[in-house]
């Protein structure tokens, strides 16, 4: 293939695509470029289905290279990338949840999408060519595919809205919006905000919408000039077919005995066993036949699960009913507890309907914050929020491994959903980590860990601006007739996997914080989106309302067994004077008063310690060292050393330390009244003596001290 190249403007940057140049061994590949950032898209797919798989097999991985930005990693021992930085696996997430739907789910080939950024010019966002690099080299593989697709990055600047805002510019933004669609629809959302309101959510999404349309006919006129043939669906051998076909005819007859709404309740257990049984009596069936092989009968009970779909999407549109029985707008039972744990800093335990979650939090001095180091990002992290997810908190059995990126994105999304409110690091310096722990799952278990950790959060005394509630959005949607729909609040498991959307939507009484939005379906319409905001609005109300039952204000106080942190602040041309040279006297501090202390360039010191006298002896010892030596101030003091004229041989005075690393010299003259033939008569090496500042010579670094001025004349009067 020669190298062909596009370009067009937006948001007054130019987008150029090269194809032909780079992987030309990939199924589909291209460069996308905007501004110095240059990402390679590239598409495999295997040529033959896997075997023995239930589930569309794609893969969306999402290579940072800190080459891109001119940097080595920090770390001694290992110089090249390893494991996935978080933010490279949330970028991948993003990626995968705007193609994902756009691909048959009955398709079993493996299909890998890799995103590699290979320059990032540290203002341009990468994501945004990411995602268009990855719909163009889908769009010209021949890998079948119903895109193509665009998505762009909103940001609401001073009341005007922005589209793919600099990393300069996302800085003062009140959302940070990413939406990804085709020509008329919505496929993707996701956002953080500081309590915007839905309205003006709603208006950002809808701005998206123009601009992605425009995305979305730039890059068909790619796929267009290119022409691509896709691959067409193999044809199977007549035998083959003929089986297919009487084993597909066996499990319909089957199915046509059962009525599958039967299966539906309110318990997930008994409708796991209620499936189950159907299972396990069509798979007896198939069984008795030498002629079905493993994975037809995989096949067979496989359209178990598509008629269960079948079954809901009936029981939703045409019988106007919930697997349930609730209402399309009523939430679950809910419970809210706090201080459930006797010796951490604060907990919270929230339920809705058989999704429980216990969130934990854990105060820490700020020198436990966690350090950054991606390509993007160098810096460090205050507020982390992790989330786990059992097997037993679904009634399986698995593996404890890390964290997988499931996992990964729930706790992210919670993260972002409570950063707004958190208070700043001014008035509240400590690192603050949640654990989410997931004991109990039938759905919305990310957003129950948002209740969770708010719950925690006030028990903990941590003064956040306002309470954090999230609730997930279902759909049920008739696909001849998209006009034909049901909205769901607070969808159980059966409804998210079934149905055609899984919208969270998080934030306080105000506005919302966070959102994410997957669906299963090509797309929703935008007036979808703004009838599940209002909907979900009035669920969050009603979650806040009960956990404000369990603890209606932040705790006035910390727990006893949390840290304290007693803040000053120093002129920074002192800092060099407390740390003191190699850390000598930081460190004294440090181990004599049994604290830690964290020192930020502005000049603010944050000294941590479980013991309020330690803090107390630090604080005192910090102020001592920044202290301006005035004349006429009184101090005691330790002699640390007789000063000796080393021609004569004659002692001349004494240095008296003040504060640590400061000190000054007592004349002999200045030591009593009467005449002092030698200093040491007087003073010895660790006598702690007061004496009053009589000059100081600043720049000459020289204090001049007396003891005698402090002593009665009488005292020395010879009898």
């Amino acid at each position: 293939m020669s190298i062909k190249n596009f370009s067009l403007e937006l948001a007054g940057r130019n987008l150029s695509v090269e194809i032909g140049k780079l992987a030309k061994q990939a199924h589909g590949s291209c460069t996308v470029t905007y501004g110095d950032t240059v990402v390679l898209a590239t598409a495999v797919a295997s040529s033959a289905p896997r075997e023995g798989v239930d589930f569309f097999p794609l893969m969306v991985d999402y290579e940072e290279r800190l080459y891109a930005a001119g940097k080595i990693k920090g770390s001694r021992f290992i110089k090249r990338e390893g494991r996935a930085t978080d933010d490279a696996i949330l970028t991948a997430r993003l990626i995968d949840r705007s193609i994902r739907p756009l691909f048959k789910e009955s398709d079993r080939n493996d299909v890998q999408v890799v995103i590699t950024v290979l320059s990032y010019d540290g203002i341009n966002n990468p994501e945004f060519p990411s995602v268009i690099a990855a719909s163009i080299a889908l769009g010209i593989s021949p890998i079948v595919w119903d895109g193509p697709l665009a998505g762009l990055s909103v940001g609401h600047i001073n009341g005007e809205w922005v589209i793919n805002p600099t990393v300069e510019a996302s800085t003062k933004s009140d959302l940070e919006l990413f939406v990804a669609g085709s020509a008329d629809e919505v496929i993707m959302i996701e956002a953080g905000a500081q309590q915007v309101t839905e309205k003006d959510m709603y208006e950002g999404i809808v701005f998206a919408a123009k601009h992605i349309r425009k995305l979305v006919e730039f890059v068909q006129s790619i796929i267009t000039e290119l022409g691509i043939k896709k691959n067409s669906p193999k044809v199977e051998e007549p035998e083959t077919l003929e089986l297919k076909n009487k084993v597909k005819a066996k499990v319909q007859a089957f199915l046509d005995t059962k009525d599958l709404s039967t299966c539906f309740h309110p318990d997930k257990s008994q409708m796991k066993v209620a499936i189950d049984t159907i299972k396990e009596e069509l798979n007896q069936i198939l069984k008795a036949d030498n002629e079905v092989s493993k994975d037809m009968r995989a096949s067979g009970l496989a359209s178990v699960d598509i008629a269960l779909e079948e079954a809901f999407k009936k029981l939703v549109l045409e019988k106007n009913q919930r697997p349930d029985g609730r209402a399309f707008d009523e939430i679950r039972s809910l419970s809210a507890e706090v201080a459930i744990l006797p010796r951490t800093h604060g907990s919270g335990l929230f339920s809705r309907g058989e999704t429980q979650v216990l969130s934990i939090v854990t105060l820490g001095a700020p020198g436990d914050e966690q350090t950054l180091d991606s390509m993007e990002e160098a810096g460090t992290k205050k507020y982390m929020h992790h989330y786990n997810f059992p097997g037993f908190s679904v009634g399986e059995v698995k593996p404890l491994r890390g964290p997988g990126r499931r996992e990964i994105g729930h706790g992210a999304l919670a993260e972002k959903a409570l950063i707004p409110v958190l208070p700043d690091n001014e008035s509240f310096p400590y690192t603050i980590r949640v654990v989410s722990e997931v004991l109990g799952s039938n759905g919305s278990s990310s957003q129950a860990s948002i209740c969770g950790s708010t719950l925690s959060l006030m028990d903990a005394g941590v003064p956040i601006k306002a309470p954090v509630a999230g609730i997930a959005m279902g759909l049920v949607i008739d696909e001849h007739d998209k006009k034909k729909y049901k909205i769901l609040t607070d969808i159980q498991g059966i409804e998210d996997h079934s149905g055609h959307m899984d919208f969270k939507i998080a934030g306080t009484a105000t506005g919302i914080t966070a959102i994410q939005l997957d669906i299963k379906s090509s797309g929703i319409s935008y007036e979808i989106v703004e009838e599940t905001l209002k909907a979900a609005k009035i669920a969050r109300e009603k979650i806040l309302a009960v956990m404000a039952e369990a603890i209606a204000e932040v705790r006035p106080e910390l727990s006893v067994y949390a840290p304290r942190i007693t803040t000053l602040h120093i002129d920074p041309e002192k800092i060099r004077e407390v740390i003191g040279s190699g850390g000598k006297i930081i460190n004294e501090i440090i181990d004599k008063c049994n604290v830690a202390i964290d020192i930020e360039q502005d000049g603010l010191v944050m000294i941590t310690s479980h013991d309020s006298e330690g803090a107390k002896r630090a604080e005192e010892w910090i102020r001592g060292i920044v202290k301006e030596i005035e004349v006429g101030e009184i101090y005691e003091g330790k002699v640390l050393q007789i000063i000796t004229d080393r021609n004569r041989g004659t002692e001349l005075g004494a240095i008296v330390e003040l504060a640590p690393g400061k000190d000054g010299m007592v004349h002999i003259s200045q030591i009593a009244h009467e005449r002092v033939m030698k200093v040491s008569d007087k003073l010895k090496l660790g006598d702690v003596v007061k004496v009053k500042v009589m000059e100081v010579d600043k720049e000459k670094n020289r204090i001049s001290l007396s003891i005698k001025e402090l002593l009665p004349r009488t005292d020395f009067v010879k009898k």
